[in-house]
């Protein structure tokens, strides 16, 4: 994270490079390199501060974030949003998290099917939905759909890599789910500053190259455990050096390149030479192909239970 008043860069491989882009013009350039420079300043001194985040949401990352919090807790907590409520329940009894097909009517049966981590994952979709519904974020729906389809595609595939590791899958898929979580964070905070940077798309190039350092400061100020937090930090870093034991940071790195082919046409094929997360995880390009048709089935599924 840049340092206050130094000149925003961003961390690019190993090395820290000044942010750069395409804006239309100087001046959206100017007001977005500000925007960021400010937002930047204010996550490095832990004041996060997400627009039309609903406050359960986080009081529910907090508790599931303390390895003491027991279930009792989480069922107080989620049952005082009845709307939060009957969207665990209706996720505990989809196709995706109901293999047994025997339906859940009571929430603390719902949370135990679901798992801490899919119970986060579902109070996620209700976020973006309430988010979505919002008036002063009304400019940026189609950018905030097309992040959380992404992010379920990508944490749909960190479940398949992280079974070929020691790497925990529910852990896996929720750090693939927050994964975009700075670009939720800076495309909320754009739309509602009034500058006008939420009503042109174009100056969100300048700001990709943030969004990692800026998710792993929101994901700590609400407690998650320092490797997830490590691993949305360390998302963009494809010369990520080999290691004998994969670790969570490993698990997204290659999900994310093994997404990206997601939108090429069939037969799919990813050219894991080079890059020594592949290596890592133990994939190789033969493997890339059997993943994402995998991938596609379990997106389906999760974008069904989690749909926002």
């Amino acid at each position: 994270m840049p340092e206050r008043g130094a000149p925003p860069t961003y961390r690019s491989g190993t090395q820290s490079v000044p942010a750069s882009g395409a804006a239309s013009t100087l001046e959206e350039r100017a007001a977005a390199l500000a925007f960021l420079q400010k937002l930047a300043a204010e996550v490095t001194e832990g004041t996060i501060d997400l627009p039309c985040f609903p406050d359960v949401v986080v009081r529910i990352s907090t508790a599931l974030a303390d390895p003491d919090t027991n279930a009792e807790h989480v069922v107080t907590i989620v049952g005082a949003e009845p709307r939060l409520a009957a969207r665990i329940l209706q996720t505990a009894n989809s196709a995706a998290f109901n293999s047994s097909g025997k339906p859940l009517t009571d929430l603390r049966s719902a949370i135990t099917r679901l798992g801490h981590q899919m119970v986060h994952g579902t109070a996620m979709s209700y976020a973006m939905q309430q988010m979505k519904n919002e008036e002063s974020l009304r400019s940026i729906v189609q950018p905030l759909t097309e992040l959380w389809n992404r992010s379920i595609a990508v944490a749909s595939i960190c479940r398949l890599v992280a079974a070929r590791t020691k790497v925990g899958a529910d852990e896996a898929f929720l750090t693939g789910l927050l994964h975009g979580i700075g670009n939720l964070y800076i495309m909320a905070r754009a739309a509602t500053q009034g500058t006008g940077l939420g009503a042109d798309h174009a100056w969100l190039d300048l700001l990709v190259g943030w969004q990692a350092s800026i998710g792993k400061a929101v994901l700590e100020s609400w407690g998650f455990a320092e490797e997830m937090c490590d691993a949305v930090g360390e998302q963009a870093d494809h010369e990520r050096r080999w290691k004998h034991e994969a670790g969570l940071a490993d698990v997204l790195i290659a999900s994310l390149i093994l997404a990206e082919a997601l939108n090429t046409p069939e037969p799919r094929a990813v050219a894991t030479e080079g890059i020594n997360v592949f290596l890592t995880v133990g994939l190789k390009s033969e493997d890339s192909g059997a993943i994402l048709a995998d991938a596609e089935k379990q997106i389906s599924l999760v974008h069904a239970a989690l749909a926002a």
